[in-house]
């Protein structure tokens, strides 16, 4: 397995943390991270002890679910919560935030936003981010560097892809096959067994 980058290793918390969401609509979170060191994290659910989305549906006011606290605010809020400084901080989160968490962003002294996918961003956000100098860095996140089962499943889909070959599949349907499997894992495997 290839060793993959600190902004991978940083979003990669960030989508673990995604795994806890209570949110029915959409799985985000976020890692705060100082001199390479994780000082937080956070995903979007409820308030501690409140009524999850997943258990009583969105509870949703001008379109947005106002049952939910962001990833990015969890986050923030947990720092606040312990007495950790966010300033000069950077973070990590696996979509573009909203106009709201924006300015909380910015107002907690946030340096640095690496966000690994596009979502609903605002132009003003981004206007914002720009006005307080914090450097915005797009880092697509590519999920299959952190599969720590990639090399058993090559191996059986290798194994599968040379019995279809044995028992007679075409070449140009084992071609299809072979270039799903290329795909899935980002990177062209050898197909002889």
């Amino acid at each position: 397995m290839e060793r993959i980058t600190w902004d991978q290793f940083f979003l990669a918390q960030s989508h673990l943390l995604a795994l806890r969401s209570t949110c029915t609509r959409l799985a985000v979170g976020a890692t705060i991270v100082r001199d390479k060191r994780i000082m937080a994290g956070g995903y979007n659910g409820s308030i501690s002890g409140g009524d999850h989305c997943i258990d009583q549906g969105c509870y949703v006011v001008d379109h947005h679910c106002v049952r939910t606290i962001h990833a990015e605010m969890n986050a923030l809020l947990q720092c606040s919560k312990y007495g950790i400084s966010t300033n000069e901080a950077d973070l990590y989160v696996t979509h573009f935030p909203c106009l709201p968490c924006t300015k909380s962003i910015i107002q907690a002294g946030i340096r640095r936003l690496y966000y690994a996918k596009d979502y609903k961003n605002n132009e003003y956000a981004i206007q914002l981010f720009k006005q307080a100098s914090v450097e915005v860095v797009h880092v697509p996140f590519d999920e299959r560097k952190i599969d720590f089962l990639s090399d058993k499943k090559i191996t059986l889909y290798l194994e599968m892809l040379q019995k279809l070959r044995e028992n007679g599949v075409s070449a140009e349907e084992l071609a299809s096959y072979e270039a799903q499997v290329n795909e899935l894992f980002g990177k062209t495997i050898g197909t002889n067994v």
